[in-house]
């Protein structure tokens, strides 16, 4: 599934094309993805100007001019597209096929914006910004790890008291909204801190430590490189013009199991266990 990452990658991608524009038709070629399209789907959108293209975790949110929010998910294989695929630096085809086009937006400074959802696990929604805070979508979401919230006392606070293995507290979207196991892992062997460590054993009674500064620090410096090299672009997911992103390349431990630990000094080497269902890779020797 794509990360907060890649969904911002995409944000960027189509705000040229969607904020401040307007909706001049919508075209809905099935009557649901993973959940029903909300009823009247085509003509609530039409006529409507994008006020602005907003990300909440790994939701885009289209504000509109009528006070409604298009709220759209990418699933497990979801993307757009902008007309034609634009070749990339490392460009890779695809699906076109007409059967997995599922919606069809097409603006009125001609740009047409495709989705197109093999697995059909991704979702749109249309819900009132006033509601939406508090809607079941996003009321239990935490804190945003790109905005000003998030710093060695945010991080204390929320782990504080908690038993669960560090990768397990930052992956509860609760406390930290939008982080995957990709950023997850690279982020904590950054911030030389074990994987099944307690999260509790950094938060310091709730107040922030040199390990919870750390680890909020190295978390906003992944995400600001990896937004920046256009997402990890893994598997199925892909940015708007169809191009790969390169921070794939820059990972140190994610995916690199049996090789060298790429920290200065260390001698250790990548190891690969499973948490929750979820691999993790991490070095035994530098991440305490």
């Amino acid at each position: 599934m794509p990360e907060l990452p890649e969904v911002e990658t995409v944000r960027r991608g189509l705000e040229p094309v969607m904020a401040g524009q307007r909706i001049a038709t919508v075209e809905q070629r099935r009557k649901d993805l993973r959940f029903p399209f909300p009823a009247n789907f085509t003509a609530r959108l039409s006529g409507r100007t994008i006020a602005s293209l907003g990300r909440r975790a790994k939701y885009l949110l289209a504000d509109l001019d009528d006070g409604q929010v298009l709220v759209m998910h990418l699933g497990m294989s979801g993307s757009f597209r902008i007309g034609g695929e634009i070749p990339g630096v490392f460009h890779h085809d695809r699906s076109k096929a007409a059967v997995h086009d599922h919606v069809v937006f097409r603006m009125q400074n001609g740009a047409e914006i495709t989705y197109n959802d093999p697995r059909r696990f991704g979702f749109m929604d249309l819900i009132p910004r006033s509601e939406l805070a508090a809607h079941a979508l996003f009321r239990r979401i935490g804190i945003e790890p790109l905005g000003n919230e998030l710093d060695g006392a945010a991080v204390a606070k929320a782990f504080a008291g908690k038993a669960a293995p560090l990768k397990a507290a930052l992956l509860d979207q609760t406390l930290i909204a939008g982080l995957g196991n990709i950023y997850v892992c690279e982020a904590l062997h950054r911030a030389r801190l074990s994987p099944r460590r307690a999260a509790g054993t950094i938060a310091g009674g709730g107040k922030p430590t040199p390990r919870s500064d750390r680890l909020a620090e190295v978390i906003r410096d992944v995400l600001v490189e990896a937004v920046e090299a256009g997402g990890s672009s893994l598997r199925d997911h892909r940015q708007t013009d169809g191009a790969l992103g390169y921070f794939q390349h820059r990972f140190r431990v994610y995916d690199r199991e049996g090789e060298p630990c790429p920290t200065p000094s260390c001698k250790g080497v990548v190891r690969r266990i499973v948490q929750s269902g979820r691999s993790t890779f991490f070095c035994g020797e530098c991440q305490r």
